[in-house]
């Protein structure tokens, strides 16, 4: 591999990397306005109006979709999710205690024990009562945290908004003119790499739709039957972690029984538990068929990919991963990385 291959490759993922980062608004836009073409081609075609014409009706129709969505279910579940946010610090509280309160029962029951033994024990109780109170005031300021990024959501909508217009009216110029760059040779090769990169990328975010929604639903109707309250704002929430390789839903279940269980609250506790291994069971039974029927790539592939990106730049990394190795699977399947391995 020459220097200038490798250069070129280390500049392509540095703009990965600043487009899900700096540029997010803007590559969420491309791709919205990329899936908005079949439909551009259909008003052109059924109206007989310009691409100009098609692409305002188009794109105005997604974002009235769009804002109609977040009014129905986001202003419910923000709701939901500031009123779980505010209870939070006193459901620590309870926890803390009972911790005390657990500390003033067992000093009569472990009084015959060594004396070392006896600190030992003292020692892990009041280091959990101390991390319980860290955990209080570190949920207090995060709530305040995520009040003070509404403003920079605002910002990102408005950007996103007015860039799928901008991307929509001139995306079959923008294409013409990257194919441009390339030969004439390289050119069909190029655009078969397009097509295959474009399915593969809505492939990986309709699986990753799918299985979102499929555990939506399961969190919520489990919380619905366990008859919790916010159930909307904690699945949403179960939802979000569960996007993330290394937490997942137990990151939020697990403790969350435990608590209840150490209160008493056996039966919410032991069906958060149940809730928590189906949900586990059945993504683990559906996740490799949806991925691999969608993208194209292995199961194994797509773990992989997930977990070095999120160990190498983070969260984003989630993204980034994937869209490395999808983009390299629509090269090969377009002849542009042939290469053999040679031994001798």
């Amino acid at each position: 591999m020459s220097v200038r291959t490798i250069v070129m490759i280390a500049v392509g993922l540095l703009l990965i990397y600043l487009l899900f980062t700096v540029g997010a608004p803007f590559l969420l836009a491309l791709i919205v306005a990329i899936f908005l073409e079949p439909l551009n081609g259909f008003l052109m075609k059924r109206l007989r109006v310009n691409r100009l014409v098609a692409a305002v009706i188009s794109c105005t129709l997604f974002t009235v979709i769009f804002i109609g969505l977040i009014v129905l279910l986001g202003i419910k579940i923000i709701a939901e999710l500031i009123a779980f946010l505010q209870k939070v610090p006193q459901y620590f509280e309870n926890a803390n205690s009972f911790v005390d309160q657990l500390l003033v029962d067992a000093r009569g029951l472990y009084q015959n024990l060594p004396p070392d033994a006896v600190e030992t024990l003292e020692g892990y109780l009041l280091k959990l009562t101390g991390t319980i109170t860290t955990m209080v005031g570190k949920l207090s300021s995060s709530v305040v945290a995520f009040a003070s990024t509404l403003p920079g959501v605002f910002i990102f909508l408005i950007v996103f908004f007015v860039a799928v217009y901008m991307f929509s009216f001139s995306l079959n110029t923008m294409k013409a003119s990257f194919l441009s760059l390339f030969d004439e040779s390289s050119r069909d090769q190029v655009d078969q790499m397009l097509n295959n990169l474009r399915k593969s990328i809505f492939g990986f975010l309709r699986s990753q739709l799918i299985l979102s929604a499929l555990t939506y639903v399961i969190s919520l109707i489990g919380l619905l039957v366990l008859d919790i309250k916010f159930a909307m704002a904690i699945a949403l929430l179960i939802v979000v972690v569960d996007i993330l390789p290394i937490l997942g839903t137990g990151s939020v279940l697990v403790p969350w029984a435990s608590y209840l269980i150490l209160t008493g609250d056996l039966y919410t506790g032991i069906g958060l538990l149940v809730l928590f291994l189906f949900i586990t069971v059945f993504r683990r039974i559906i996740e490799p068929k949806i991925l691999g029927d969608s993208v194209g790539i292995g199961a194994l592939s797509a773990l992989i990919s997930l977990y070095v990106g999120f160990k190498l730049v983070g969260v984003i990394g989630v993204f980034i991963g994937p869209l490395i190795v999808i983009i390299y699977m629509a090269a090969r399947q377009a002849g542009l990385f042939q290469h053999k391995i040679k031994l001798q």
